[in-house]
């Protein structure tokens, strides 16, 4: 994939889609391109997260307690939280077939929003929309259950 198609693609995602053009390229240019083998894994659950990973091609499943709980296609961003908040891991990602992926350490998407000020404020807006949508998501479930 072209650095630009990894641009196009990272600008499509909810959060990392706020930073400004320029961020986005330097995110896309300072990410590792890994690759992985069918049955290998990306992380496994109960590691202690250092960032993302942006799915190029290919599909990862995610597995907790060594249930499957949900397949990603390319264009998936997997541990966004992870970007900002080291975390331990609730599931193990692990390749269904060769993947391609960009893994956003924390430190290069920090670094980012420091450098970046503006996209760092949009970003911050994109957060708190999100968590507001999931607190009201889950008032939802309450009234539901009453």
């Amino acid at each position: 994939m072209t650095i630009e198609n990894e641009i196009a693609m990272l600008a499509r995602l909810p959060v990392i889609g706020q930073l400004e053009d320029e961020a986005l390229r330097v995110l896309a240019f300072a990410a590792d391109s890994v690759s992985f083998s069918i049955g290998d894994f990306l992380f496994k659950q109960g590691d202690l997260s250092t960032g993302g990973y942006f799915i190029d091609s290919g599909s990862v499943e995610l597995v907790s307690d060594h249930r499957e709980l949900k397949v990603v296609e390319a264009g998936a961003l997997i541990g966004e939280m992870a970007l900002i908040a080291q975390t331990r891991l609730r599931y193990s990602a692990r390749a269904r077939e060769p993947v391609g992926a960009l893994r956003i350490n924390r430190s290069l998407f920090t670094r980012i929003l420091r450098e970046y000020p503006g996209s760092a404020v949009k970003v911050r807006a994109a957060i708190a929309a999100s968590l507001d949508q999931f607190a009201r998501d889950l008032s939802a479930l309450e009234s539901v259950r009453s």
